[in-house]
């Protein structure tokens, strides 16, 4: 990860955007298959009982917030051609999510920002449902069923684990 960081950073400064978005997307894809690949392993360490209680406890809630923060990236920069594009924009319009501002004369202009896609991204790893923003894309649908099996795994990991120590 640190040397696709290097590149990521170095064409964010020089505003090389297309070049960027490239090795934004590709570290997000990394640090995926890294905690797709995190989570298979805890799961297949459990019916050996390898790690503690405590290991446990903390590889799982590291992976749950890894979760969340990995696909609140994911929406912030697929969503209507990712940040440079949206902030070039006068309105947040053809998205792949509905916020509820959007529809709100009060709110005339507004844009997501990133708190609004790890928002949107907490709610889903934390209900495992629809939250108040509607998914309209066929792209974001796949990434939040995705992050719904991962957020649900882990958490029926330490359900289990929890119960097998009780």
């Amino acid at each position: 990860m640190a040397l696709l960081l290097v590149p990521t950073i170095l064409t964010l400064r020089l505003k090389r955007h297309r070049i960027n978005r490239f090795f934004g997307f590709l570290s997000l894809a990394v640090v995926t298959l890294a905690e797709v690949w995190s989570l298979s392993l805890l799961v297949l360490s459990l019916p050996h009982h390898t790690l503690s209680p405590g290991h446990l406890l903390k590889a799982a809630g590291a992976l749950w917030i890894t979760n969340v923060l990995v696909f609140a990236l994911w929406y912030w920069r697929l969503d209507a051609g990712g940040p440079h594009l949206r902030d070039t924009r006068e309105h947040h319009h053809s998205g792949a999510f509905l916020f509820p501002q959007l529809g709100l004369e009060s709110h005339e202009g507004w844009k997501p920002h990133f708190v609004d896609y790890l928002f949107l991204s907490f709610n889903h790893s934390t209900a495992l449902s629809p939250t108040d923003t509607a998914i309209l894309s066929r792209w974001a649908k796949w990434l939040i069923m995705l992050q719904a099996s991962i957020s649900l795994t882990t958490i029926a990991l330490l359900a289990a684990r929890a119960i097998n120590i009780l």
